[in-house]
């Protein structure tokens, strides 16, 4: 188990959400706020030793809510972009482990959260969530830092999730809302 306190949370937010058509879908109001804030909201109730949110220009104000925000001046670099950026920010913080969230899964609780943490062993750790496969978020310890900031192109760090300990939710929990259609799927209404 690892404290809070002694994890960076970096929110990913600087995708182009080029399948969500042509609106901001972070900015797109679900339950009457917007979509990429309810992830968000779940980090900023837990300690962390820092919530660094990764952006680029989306119009979801994650600075006036209490996110330190780290510009990505080129998010068509890809995802793994946006992860070295978030760790470069979050290594300034001294801490032993990274949890990086993605904005766009807005049902993730703090409750999954804390069952990460408390499956955190050490610094070679990496534990990470699994519905249907392995996926975000995933808590990387110290060790895993430079693998992190040395990934590249679109995939992320689904490449390291495959040695993870992973930590099984329903899929609502951690739907992942690339499209309109997926919030359909999910019997949200009005979509």
């Amino acid at each position: 188990m690892i404290a809070s306190s002694r994890v960076a949370a970096v929110l990913l937010a600087a995708g182009r959400s080029i399948r969500f058509g042509q609106t901001d879908k972070l900015a797109y109001k679900l339950n009457e706020m917007p979509l990429g804030l309810h992830a968000a909201k779940t980090l900023l109730s837990i300690s962390f030793a820092a919530h660094l949110a990764v952006v680029s220009e989306n119009s979801v104000d994650y600075a006036g809510i209490g996110f330190s925000v780290v510009r990505n001046y080129t998010p068509s670099s890809g995802l793994s972009h946006s992860i070295r950026i978030g760790i470069a920010a979050a290594r300034k913080h001294h801490v032993d482990a990274i949890l990086i969230a993605l904005a766009d899964m807005p049902f993730v609780t703090a409750a999954h959260i804390g069952r990460l943490l408390a499956a955190y062993q050490d610094q070679s750790s990496i534990v990470g969530s699994m519905a249907r496969h392995a996926c975000p978020p995933a808590l990387f310890g110290r060790n895993w830092f430079d693998a992190l900031e040395g990934l590249t192109g679109d995939h992320g760090a689904g490449a390291l999730l495959k040695g993870a300990v992973l930590i099984p939710s329903d899929d609502g929990t951690l739907a992942d809302i690339d499209m309109v259609d997926d919030l359909a799927a999910l019997g949200i209404p009005g979509h």
